[in-house]
């Protein structure tokens, strides 16, 4: 799932920043968060439906989901959370310490996300300081602790490109949001949501930038983030925030951004 790709690749990136200059990024590094990524994506999903299963019922895209359709019990759910947690835990605890003690901060933004979209219109910033934790955590899981000079940036590079994926799968639901009463930045932006993705996009580019120079970075690196930021502005002036459609095809496109940067790095770093 789209999700998924979106919660590991800031994680690859960090992992792939910290790798000596010349050298591959830490392979077992990489599997390792991958399996996180399945395991804590999968838990924020499952986190998600049991706090908005009465929503989910008046939404026609989410209405099939188990606990919105009555197909599983809550206790089911808490059950199977559980289990994804503990095996997330066995994840985070192949890590060092000072990694154990910054990945266990996140879980109170896991479990908070889905209630920010009952008080704010910003559930979306909320998505993003959660999905781009791995930003922090790939490179003190490489390093032992985090250089904040790079780390910083990384992450803030993250969390304005969620608010651009995330702002665009907003607009998939906002007519079924407006009639239950949940908020988002599609329903805050409205007509101006472009002008809001491309001070977004420009933030990030600006971050990646920062974070690149502080960690000596090379042409392949800057190349790579031309090129994401060539592609977001394709993705920002062809979007029709009107057809849910195009907006889930632009949402997952943003896959290839997030490879692309991950090219880019290792290119960079070799």
């Amino acid at each position: 799932p789209a999700g998924t790709w979106l919660l590991y690749l800031p994680c690859s990136w960090s992992i792939a920043l910290a790798a000596e200059p010349g050298a591959l990024p830490d392979w077992h590094t990489l599997w390792l968060f991958g399996v996180g990524a399945v395991l804590m994506r999968g838990a924020g999903c499952t986190i998600n439906d049991m706090w908005d299963r009465d929503f989910d019922r008046k939404v026609a895209r989410t209405a099939s989901r188990p606990l919105a359709a009555g197909d599983i019990s809550t206790f089911q759910s808490f059950v199977f959370l559980g289990g994804q947690l503990s095996l997330a835990l066995c994840v985070l605890l192949c890590l060092n310490y000072y990694s154990i003690v910054l990945g266990a901060a996140s879980l109170s933004l896991v479990v908070t996300y889905p209630l920010m979209k009952r008080i704010t219109y910003w559930p979306q910033l909320v998505l993003g300081l959660t999905f781009n934790w791995g930003a922090l955590l790939g490179w003190s899981a490489i390093k032992g602790s985090c250089d904040w000079s790079v780390c910083l940036p990384l992450y803030l590079s993250g969390v304005m490109w969620t608010l651009v994926y995330d702002t665009i799968y907003a607009h998939q639901d906002k007519k079924d949001d407006i009639m239950i009463g949940v908020k988002s930045t599609a329903l805050q932006f409205k007509e101006d949501t472009k002008l809001w993705l491309s001070g977004f996009s420009l933030a990030m580019l600006l971050s990646l930038c920062v974070a690149g120079m502080n960690c000596n970075q090379t042409f392949p690196y800057y190349s790579a983030v031309a090129a994401v930021g060539t592609h977001l502005a394709h993705q920002i002036y062809t979007l029709d925030i009107d057809k849910p459609e195009d907006c889930w095809k632009k949402f997952a496109s943003n896959r290839t951004v997030g490879i692309l940067l991950f090219t880019g790095i290792v290119l960079g770093n070799l």
